[in-house]
């Protein structure tokens, strides 16, 4: 088992590789242009391979002390990139803006076990450095910690702007209810002091864990926990709990919280959210009385698209930016997205600002001075865990505020018009006009409304067609999620199989995802216009083109259920494939209508019952 000497050891034999030594990285190839060399550079910061003692280096964190110097945290995983064997808690620091880095230290050595996520904050009235952490017995071997995990909280402080550390204090008594005893996890990011109002001065950050009954999860908590005396005591304060079923099932769980204090005082918390049935991978909530409670419920985002990864926020300027993956499946992508409503809404993912299109995961965001920003991210062209890095930028680095998109009407009740993406035209449709896609960037994305998940009812969706491409993915229309495991609803064309594909996934209940699909024997990718309806219905999934029908069995379940959500209209949701060629007249119903009905004007042509309906004969705006 690693003793004190050995976490010794690995700080000076860490202290041979200089500032000098770290790796730069170049600029993202897929970024907004900078104005100047210096609106963004970026480095290697901790890898296991520059630093040695660790097989690799996870769960970054970061905070600005008050005389200026960065402190950049991160797990030292000893053994493996396991999340529950030996982890030391290790840091390295800047004194000069995050340009150049000091050697690895270890603040808190786990000894054999597990001692990590980092939430660091700083007292601005007395220079002290908190650094919030949690413990777990270690395991020898790769797997995660055993349900329910026996974890708690402790917390360390530095008043040398972060060169020594205090001794580890147990904050269970304080923060460490009696249920809380199946997951406790504080941060990983980093905690925050508040500056206005009647609770200016108070230190908050954010916990979540679990309740055990004695035989099964029964509860997942949302937490924030709060110092009114400068770290000298702690206590629980704002709280929302979402009940888990009996067969395993609920609608959110909220975790690795993230905080930014807004103009007006209020908190914005937004937080992981991890297999929930309700839509989306981010969900938060705001305390307007300094984290000693919720306005209400956490609520989720469907249409802010990332995979299933912690985040984090940081108030700049007039904007609150958030930091992850933009993939709305994979952890890769890397993105700064801003919110110039103090978090109502989010920059969609083609607004964003690219960092990196490597595998990417956990990240931290930290204000370096009034004009630069810093992002400590993991990142790697072949694993998002094989490095941490850093980078500084500005905000002129990041892409300005974007006007209205140009728009197609929606039809559908209540509906608002439809993005028209990229520059897709005008042309000759079959029903007036049509929209000319370049297989580029070209596409039409709905902004979410309640109205538009399917769920598990019947649908129909019915759209003209013509392309004349022989290869790659043709998405003609895609709602939901993406990748294997998300419910999903899509038509795309498939050239090079020479066919068309129709497909659902599902989830019911607690059961895996399933997925059925449908597919013609020809790709009808022939320049002429062809039409396609998809329809659910009677325990059937048919696909027709120009009336010739191809039907599978039903799975049942629901197609808009625990993922991102969005409806695009020749793209992929996730960016990897556009169309190449022209849709016409895309129409969604919330039921299972009838080849009489559809050939009938008087429901085709009509509102009724319709999800979506874009004539696409016109762009406006």
């Amino acid at each position: 088992m690693p003793s004190r000497i050995s976490a010794r050891l690995r700080s000076c034999l860490a202290a041979a590789l200089t500032a000098a030594a770290l790796l730069v990285l170049p600029h993202p190839a897929h970024a907004q242009p900078a104005t100047d060399a210096t609106d963004f550079e970026q480095q290697i910061l901790f890898k296991a391979s520059q630093d040695p003692g660790y097989a690799c280096f996870r769960i970054p964190a970061i905070v600005r002390t008050t005389d200026g110097t960065l402190l950049a945290f991160a797990e030292g995983r000893v053994l493996n990139c396991g999340d529950a064997a030996d982890i030391d808690i290790v840091v390295k620091r800047s004194t000069d803006g995050g340009r150049t880095w000091g050697p690895l230290r270890v603040v808190n050595e786990g000894a054999g076990d597990t001692h990590g996520n980092p939430a660091p904050m700083v007292d601005r009235d007395t220079g002290r450095i908190w650094l919030a952490e949690t413990y777990n017995t270690g395991r020898t071997d790769s797997a995660s910690c055993s349900v329910p995990c026996d974890r708690s909280p402790h917390l360390q402080y530095s008043d040398d702007d972060g060169l020594t550390w205090s001794e580890p204090r147990d904050l269970s008594p304080e923060i460490l209810p009696a249920d809380w005893n199946s997951w406790y996890a504080t941060g990983p990011v980093h905690g925050i002091q508040l500056t206005r109002g009647r609770y200016a001065g108070r230190l908050v950050f954010g916990v979540n864990t679990e309740t055990w009954n004695g035989s099964r999860v029964t509860a997942n908590h949302a937490a924030l926990i709060v110092s009114d005396d400068h770290g000298g005591h702690w206590r629980i304060g704002a709280t929302d709990t979402w009940p888990i079923a009996a067969d395993g099932t609920f609608r959110q769980k909220p975790s690795e919280l993230t905080l930014a204090e807004r103009t007006d005082g209020s908190v914005l918390v937004s937080g992981r959210e991890q297999d929930g049935t309700d839509l989306g991978h981010r969900t938060q909530a705001v305390s307007r009385d300094g984290g000693g409670s919720f306005a209400a419920p956490f609520r989720d985002l469907p249409d802010l698209y990332t995979p299933q990864v912690q985040g984090s926020i940081l108030r700049l300027g007039d904007r609150i930016l958030l930091s992850c993956p933009g993939d709305p499946d994979r952890r890769r992508t890397m993105m700064i997205r801003s919110s110039y409503d103090g978090g109502r809404t989010w920059d969609s993912v083609d607004r964003g600002t690219v960092v990196t299109t490597d595998w990417s995961g956990y990240s931290d965001l930290v204000r370096v001075d009034h004009d630069t920003a810093g992002l400590m991210y993991e990142g790697g062209a072949v694993d998002a865990r094989d490095e941490i890095r850093f980078a500084r930028f500005t905000e002129d680095w990041l892409a300005p505020r974007r006007g209205p998109d140009p728009h197609t009407a929606d039809l559908a009740p209540h509906a608002r018009p439809a993005a028209v993406l990229g520059g897709a035209e005008e042309t000759d449709g079959v029903v007036g006009g049509a929209l000319e896609f370049d297989g580029s960037d070209d596409a039409v994305r709905l902004p979410y409304r309640p109205g538009l998940p399917l769920g598990s009812g019947d649908f129909t969706a019915s759209l003209w067609f013509r392309y004349t491409a022989t290869t790659g993915e043709q998405p003609l229309l895609w709602m939901g999620g993406v990748g294997t495991t998300q419910p999903q609803v899509w038509v795309r064309g498939e050239p090079a199989n020479h066919r068309l594909q129709g497909l659902i996934t599902v989830r019911n209940g607690a059961a895996a995802p399933q997925t059925a699909y449908v597919r013609t024997d020809t790709a009808y990718n022939d320049g002429q216009w062809h039409h396609a309806v998809l329809r659910r219905g009677g325990g059937l999934l048919s696909l027709s083109v120009d009336g010739m029908q191809s039907t599978v069995a039903d799975v049942p379940g629901s197609v808009s259920r625990n993922s991102p959500f969005g409806v695009h209209i020749g793209q992929r949701m996730d960016s990897r494939a556009f169309f190449t060629g022209a849709i016409d007249d895309v129409h969604v119903w919330d039921r299972a209508l009838t080849d009489e009905e559809l050939a009938d004007p008087k429901v085709s042509r009509s509102a009724k019952d319709t999800v979506l309906w874009l004539p696409l004969d016109h762009v406006g705006g």
